[in-house]
């Protein structure tokens, strides 16, 4: 009979999701609050260097090569940090890795302002960026720690979503105030100091994180979670959403431009932002009935036709509707895509998985950047809205056509190659 009752103190088996309800989890503040500032850094890194290494040497051009050096590091070895994690545990690679970050940081401002070489500044890039914290993956794994098998992950996936955003807001904002206000280098030390601070602290909360190995009691083989064949498909769909933010950060500049008005640059990309935001914002707080695959099928085609009509913007108030509808059918699919990776994969590959999917928005926004660049540059302007369109009808053609591997087997994990294999016990 006892396990058939629910009690108040535990919001996460009510089917009722809410915002309240997700926070009342227990011990959901004691890794939200220190995770929070461990990954504001997160966002402040690339325009701290930007700003940092262009003061020292005049030259954008160098400036965004280190920081391309730094983002590409991050976006490879994060999934093998997310491995690490779920083998030995978050503080075993948490503690060495802030470490890491914080000397490399320093050593890469103490360059930048001696005027070092520019293969220097690559040397102390690689570093930086290979030990930059994935404590958004982390935060994922310990809700779903909390909350396994309740309807509230959904709630969690959106608030982590909206987590996100709101960070890549403040990150920004705060790295150019301490940059021009402060001195060049106040971003870049900020920057580590945060992640040091924060990151221990998260660390330090023991009692949350997944235990390593397990799911639950059971104990589970260790196995990439690449080898989930639901996981390849995401990341192909998560290029295509990192390809739209590369792709609008560019064309909103160079439209902008092209009008006369660069000011109106970060209106229009706040806009597109606050359609993200809102939409996340209101899928954590809808019952959802229809299976998170057919959600993405049905969100991901949303967002494919939302994305092949900006490059047919010509007046700014066109655009901005545009990057609203666009950015409000970014949040659902992102959601969905993570709250799938709870379903398909093992407690033993989780933080691995979502590491994946993180570094695949990175990578395609990173490629989408140098694409749409280099339209705007040769072709029309608005030439570069075209990269959003090919990235997510790419990705869509390729999650039509693969996404029964999206199912949730019998077991309640996708069948790979023995991944969610359970260590057999003794029956009585």
């Amino acid at each position: 009979m006892a396990s058939t009752v629910t009690t108040s103190k535990d919001p996460s088996a009510t089917s009722r999701p809410g915002y309240g309800r997700l926070l009342r989890t227990r011990g959901a503040w004691t890794f939200l609050l220190p995770g929070f500032a461990a990954r504001q850094p997160f966002a402040m890194l690339t325009l701290s260097i930007v700003l940092l290494v262009q003061h020292t040497t005049g030259s954008y051009g160098a400036a965004g090569a280190v920081a391309a050096v730094t983002g590409v590091s991050m976006a490879l070895f994060a999934p093998y940090s997310g491995r690490l994690a779920d083998r030995h545990g978050q503080r075993a690679v948490l503690v060495p890795g802030v470490l890491v970050h914080t000397v490399a940081g320093l050593a890469l401002t103490a360059l930048a302002l001696s005027h070092a070489p520019l293969w220097a500044l690559f040397a102390a890039a690689v570093p930086t960026g290979a030990s930059v914290p994935q404590v958004g993956p982390m935060v994922r794994a310990r809700w779903g720690v909390r909350l396994k098998g309740s309807p509230l992950m959904t709630t969690a996936a959106a608030f982590e979503s909206v987590t996100d955003e709101f960070t890549f807001v403040v990150g920004p904002l705060l790295a150019t105030a301490l940059c021009t206000a402060v001195d060049p280098a106040a971003g870049l030390l900020t920057e580590a100091g945060l992640t040091l601070v924060g990151g221990l602290l998260f660390a330090a909360q023991k009692g949350t994180q997944p235990e390593a190995g397990r799911d639950g009691h059971a104990r589970v083989e260790h196995v990439s979670a690449l080898r989930v064949p639901g996981v390849r498909v995401l990341i192909v769909t998560f290029l295509g959403i990192g390809s739209v933010f590369g792709g609008m950060q560019v064309s909103l500049a160079a439209f902008t431009e092209s009008i006369g008005e660069p000011g109106l640059n970060g209106v229009l990309y706040g806009v597109f932002a606050a359609g993200n935001m809102l939409s996340g914002i209101a899928c954590g707080a809808i019952a959802w009935k229809a299976a998170p695959q057919r959600r993405l099928v049905i969100g991901y085609t949303a967002l494919a036709l939302a994305a092949s009509a900006l490059w047919t913007a010509h007046s700014a108030l066109l655009l901005a509707g545009l990057g609203l509808l666009v950015g409000m059918c970014i949040a659902p699919a992102l959601i969905t895509g993570y709250t799938l990776v709870e379903n398909l994969v093992p407690a033993g590959a989780r933080t691995e998985a979502f590491t994946w999917l993180t570094g695949a928005v990175a990578l395609g926004q990173a490629a989408a950047v140098t694409i749409a660049g280099q339209l705007e540059d040769r072709l029309w302007g608005g030439a570069g809205f075209l990269v959003p369109m090919a990235g997510t009808a790419a990705a869509l053609v390729t999650l039509l056509a693969l996404r029964s591997r999206l199912a949730v087997g019998p077991r309640g994990r996708a069948a790979a190659r023995g991944v969610g294999h359970r260590e057999p016990v003794a029956v009585d």
